[in-house]
């Protein structure tokens, strides 16, 4: 996969927008022009205190500059490539189309996520219309019944001279078998039209509450002020179903939790004193390790505050919670790359680790994981964990013993990776 030349070409479009020379701009962010020129022209990686200076002076939010936004657009392109096989497209030119037709780009990536939520949907009841017993009752019902008025006529037809007596008989039965039939077939259609609401949102649950979060960028403002999770909720267009409502409940509870026993300025200034150490805070406001990083990654981020990420996943490797850091896009749907200290986290059960990670933008992070019990441990049922990971970005190359890790599989161009479960749509240039 190519580098992403994609936040020098942005900061140089802006730039020539707003009428200012190369010199001038790099003067008032405190850089030299060659430096500038080097950016503008892709050759040096951009980030922290830089690229917000940068924003600031061309009076454009830094998501708009940054490589993260663009890197998970990218990265779902991909990813729609891959959903269709038979349709040849031209991969490399994918970051041009991100770049040149952000409108565009962000339109098919929302259809993508559209079609796999329905795709997902429809699986959803096709597994329950095969085994939801409530349907199987009711469909054996009108068989049966459907049979029974069958059995009546096929006998008031092969013997037409039956006496008037046995031919009242038959057609009293079949009068009572169609009556059954009418409130059986009245029944299972309220059953499948029940059904069809309770799916009708256009993506799963946990998506909406993905889509919801990412809007917001994990910081909950209502919440840091006092609002009840009930008001927020309300507020969010994204939260359309009843499932969604449930989950984004239990993480505003969770949030506000966290925003109360961590309140964000005494954190934030905490936070710069301890240089983003979770353990360290968590020792601070006594709250668990995971809390410190949930409330590390809510933090808005600024010119003291760093670029921070968060994943978690449950037992399974399902995503719970995803905020992209800048140069690492997190996947929407399914399990994230297998290398991720994350998942390690999940062998080791309340062992804390610490390990440098690199994309394949090379944007290298400070990547914390941590499993921890879900919920209160009890000797009469196993213990259930979760693992979350905290991905701190590092402004410049840290480590040269980086473990190089991806977003999944399906959109990673690291062809010998003996993590690999499945091939890639994306070839290495």
């Amino acid at each position: 996969m190519p580098k992403s030349a994609l936040t020098g070409s942005r900061i140089r479009e802006h730039r020539l927008m707003r009428g200012l020379k190369q010199a001038d701009l790099a003067r008032q962010i405190g850089i030299s022009a060659s430096y500038l020129n080097l950016i503008e022209h892709n050759r040096r990686r951009i980030g922290g205190k830089t690229l917000l200076s940068l924003s600031e002076v061309l009076g454009i939010d830094p998501s708009i500059l940054s490589q993260g936004a663009e890197r998970a657009v990218v990265a779902e392109l991909q990813d729609a490539a891959a959903s269709d096989a038979d349709t040849v497209v031209e991969l490399d030119q994918i970051e041009d189309l991100v770049a040149r037709f952000p409108g565009w780009a962000a339109k098919i990536t929302a259809q993508h996520r559209r079609l796999r939520a329905l795709e997902q949907t429809v699986g959803g009841l096709n597994d329950r219309l095969t085994h939801d017993p409530v349907l199987s009752d009711k469909m054996h019902e009108v068989l049966s019944t459907v049979s029974a008025i069958r059995s009546t006529a096929s006998i008031l037809v092969a013997t037409p001279d039956l006496g008037a007596e046995w031919q009242a008989r038959f057609y009293s039965n079949i009068d009572t078998e169609s009556r059954r039939l009418a409130d059986s077939s009245a029944s299972m259609a309220a059953h499948l039209d029940h059904l069809s609401r309770k799916e009708a949102s256009s993506a799963t649950p946990l998506e909406a509450v993905f889509a919801a979060l990412d809007s917001r960028g994990y910081h909950l403002e209502e919440l840091e002020k006092g609002a009840t999770p009930e008001e927020l909720a309300g507020k969010m267009a994204e939260v359309d179903s009843e499932e969604a409502r449930e989950l984004a409940l239990d993480y505003f509870a969770n949030y506000r939790a966290d925003a109360a026993a961590m309140p964000q300025d005494e954190f934030t200034q905490a936070a710069i004193e301890l240089k983003f150490d979770p353990a360290g805070l968590a020792t601070r406001f006594n709250v668990p390790l995971e809390a410190a990083f949930r409330r590390l990654a809510s933090l808005p981020r600024s010119a003291t505050v760093p670029d921070i990420g968060l994943v978690s996943c449950d037992a399974a490797g399902a995503l719970l919670a995803r905020k992209s850091p800048s140069g690492l896009a997190l996947p929407w749907f399914g399990a994230g790359c297998p290398l991720w200290p994350l998942y390690t986290a999940l062998r080791s059960p309340g062992v804390p680790i610490r390990q440098v990670i690199e994309s394949e933008d090379r944007a290298q992070f400070i990547a914390l994981a941590l499993a921890h019990p879900s919920g209160p441990l009890r000797f009469d049922h196993p213990p259930v964990y979760q693992a979350i990971m905290l991905l701190i970005a590092q402004d410049a190359e840290v480590s040269e013993s980086a473990i190089q890790v991806g977003s999944s599989c399906r959109v990673c161009a690291r062809t010998h990776c003996a993590a690999r479960r499945e091939p890639t749509v994306i070839t290495q240039s």
